[in-house]
């Protein structure tokens, strides 16, 4: 399957795009790993990118997308993919369509994970962040730690990242409502955006996305 998966911050998508990759089979490609890959191997992809993250500039669709076309003509994404944080406005979406086209391929759907925006902001502004180590994420409601403030792992302090404040996690649902999600009628026009509730537990959204897949509704 060729799915693209969309949603606000907050929503689980890199969360059940690990999950629902492996159980279909196909490479999760992730806009973050995209850079990180091209900017760490030093290609000509990566150094441009990196030209203008560092000078404090968002990265020109041309050269995510280019990034995005060549892992979708890798080999383990020949047979499909699912696309995380890629396309990320109608630009992206319409290159990608013209992409595909080129390919003789199609999406076969678009996975929306919709959440309520007060839980979003209650799942991002939680969390906290051991500073030993950022492997180890608590959260004050959900996974809270046996001390406040202390790593139950090795005993770090825990702290909130800046961009998981609530002021700066409402800027960026203000960001995914003005440029993201506009793809999403886009793709209703087209019959493929598949919606469901991305709350609950984990495994429930993920048996939840499986479903509506193989409805395809």
């Amino acid at each position: 399957m060729r799915i693209v998966l969309v949603g606000p911050p907050g929503a689980g998508k890199g969360t059940q795009a690990t999950r629902l990759a492996e159980k279909l089979s196909v490479p999760h490609i992730s806009t973050g790993d995209l850079f990180r890959a091209n900017i760490s191997q030093q290609t000509e992809l990566g150094k441009a990118a990196k030209s203008y993250i560092d000078a404090g500039n968002l990265v020109p669709d041309e050269i995510t997308i280019a990034m995005a076309k060549d892992r979708m003509e890798q080999p383990d994404a020949v047979g499909g993919f699912l696309l995380d944080g890629f396309p990320r406005n109608v630009s992206q979406a319409e290159a990608l369509d013209e992409l595909l086209e080129t390919e003789g391929i199609t999406l076969d759907a678009v996975l929306d994970l919709e959440a309520p925006e007060e839980e979003v902001v209650k799942r991002i502004a939680g969390r906290r962040v051991c500073r030993n180590d950022s492997a180890h994420v608590f959260h004050v409601t959900y996974k809270a730690p046996a001390k406040e403030g202390v790593c139950d792992v090795c005993g770090g302090e825990l702290y909130q990242r800046g961009d998981d404040s609530e002021e700066t996690v409402r800027k960026r649902l203000e960001v995914y409502h003005t440029k993201t999600e506009p793809i999403i009628d886009y793709y209703k026009a087209q019959g493929l955006v598949v919606t469901i509730a991305a709350t609950g537990a984990v495994d429930e959204v993920t048996e939840r996305a499986l479903e509506a897949l193989k409805r395809g509704r």
